[in-house]
């Protein structure tokens, strides 16, 4: 590539289907004048039960590719088996300088670029953060593409470390999630005054299972000397183990229960609150990878109390606080002591939106993303 030439990358991305959630962190590679980005996208996504019909391909600044893809929801192994037919063709066509793919190591598309991919350097964005062998072929496929990776993009210091325990010896950086600030915004000028209401309102989005260690919450609130009250957005089997706890503590009128709502309903909702929850328990098949309600959030100027688990005090930052998983004595405390303190919700709150706005907009993953290409096609070339 020449000093004048557009860096041309080839992004293979599932989660982009949608314009509402993955293909937006693309749109400010398409205003840069030194990249030339071509996004390929299934037609039809399954995923959670549904078929997900892929939005057009007139996206602002880069050219998407709406094509079919096989085996899309291949039994116990879901996704991680599917591939493009028309790759092969693609590729040739273009000729990328760069193939990203926002896929697991393992999966077979992943393999399927391995093989394709040409001249083309290779970056790999990577979620998996529990160090486990996988069944054949799998765990062979997962090191063919790592040992031919060029970078790394990882969601965490976790998955960074599973990636480096199978045979990935190259740079590595981070990414996140990107949060549509449309939605995800304060109502008021970050720096005023928490609102003062009766009582320190904290609340959850998401699903209601065991491993988000709400319950835990339920403990510290019964356990706290300041007047407390949490709201539950989400569905989920816990709910009725989760009501009954709720009345064995006495907690009837200071907890609510409502469902899912809308990305604007939800923003509204965490604009309600004092702070956020996230208490995600470690288990052998869960440790929490991201936490994107964290960032929501914090652009809505609300900071997050979380756990210990997996990547939340990374994503959480300075813009709140961090207590041991699985315990209520450690949260009553803390909820104690912040519940009475403006200057520090107002001081966490700050730090929340400066967060988001180095790390988690939509500016600064696709940022990361062509920082990683970049270095990628470097490293290939030898400079």
């Amino acid at each position: 590539m020449s000093s004048r030439a557009r860096l041309k990358i080839l992004s293979i991305a599932h989660p982009a289907v949608s314009r509402d959630a993955g293909r937006l962190r693309y749109y400010p590679l398409g205003r840069r004048d030194d990249l030339d980005v071509h996004l390929v996208v299934p037609a039809v996504w399954h995923q959670f039960g549904r078929d997900i019909v892929a939005d057009p391909s007139d996206d602002p600044g880069i050219t998407v590719h709406v094509m079919p893809i096989r085996l899309p929801k291949a039994g116990p192994m879901s996704w991680y088996l599917h591939f493009y037919p028309g790759l092969r063709k693609l590729i040739r066509e273009l000729d990328p300088d760069v193939i990203h793919l926002w896929e697991e190591p393992w999966s077979v598309v992943a393999m399927q670029a391995r093989l394709l991919k040409g001249r083309a350097a290779m970056v790999m964005e990577v979620d998996q953060n529990i160090l486990k062998r996988l069944p054949p072929p799998f765990e062979f496929i997962r090191k063919q593409v790592l040992v031919n990776t060029d970078h790394v993009l990882s969601r965490s210091p976790d998955a960074t470390a599973v990636v480096r325990a199978r045979s990935y010896e190259g740079p590595v950086s981070s990414i996140g999630y990107g949060v549509d600030l449309t939605n995800f915004r304060p109502d008021v000028a970050p720096l005023l005054p928490p609102v003062e209401r009766p009582a320190f309102r904290i609340g959850y989005v998401g699903r209601l299972v065991v491993e988000k260690g709400l319950d835990d919450a339920l403990d510290a609130m019964a356990r706290a000397k300041a007047p407390v009250t949490l709201a539950l957005m989400g569905e989920g089997p816990q709910e009725d183990a989760l009501r009954k706890r709720v009345a064995e503590l006495g907690l009837t009128d200071r907890v609510s229960f409502r469902g899912w709502g809308k990305p604007a309903e939800v923003a509204g909702f965490l604009r309600s609150l004092d702070a956020l929850i996230l208490l995600t328990r470690t288990t052998g098949a869960v440790k929490e990878q991201f936490g994107r309600v964290i960032t929501e959030a914090q652009a809505c100027g609300v900071p997050v109390i979380g756990s210990t688990g997996g990547a939340i005090p990374d994503v959480t930052g300075e813009g709140g606080w961090i207590v041991p998983e699985s315990d209520p004595p450690a949260l009553a405390a803390l909820i104690d002591r912040i519940a009475v303190d403006p200057a520090e919700l107002q001081k966490r709150s700050a730090a929340a939106l400066t967060n988001v706005a180095d790390r988690f907009t939509y500016e600064a993953v696709a940022k990361d993303l062509a920082n990683a290409c970049f270095a990628a096609d470097a490293r290939r070339r030898g400079r």
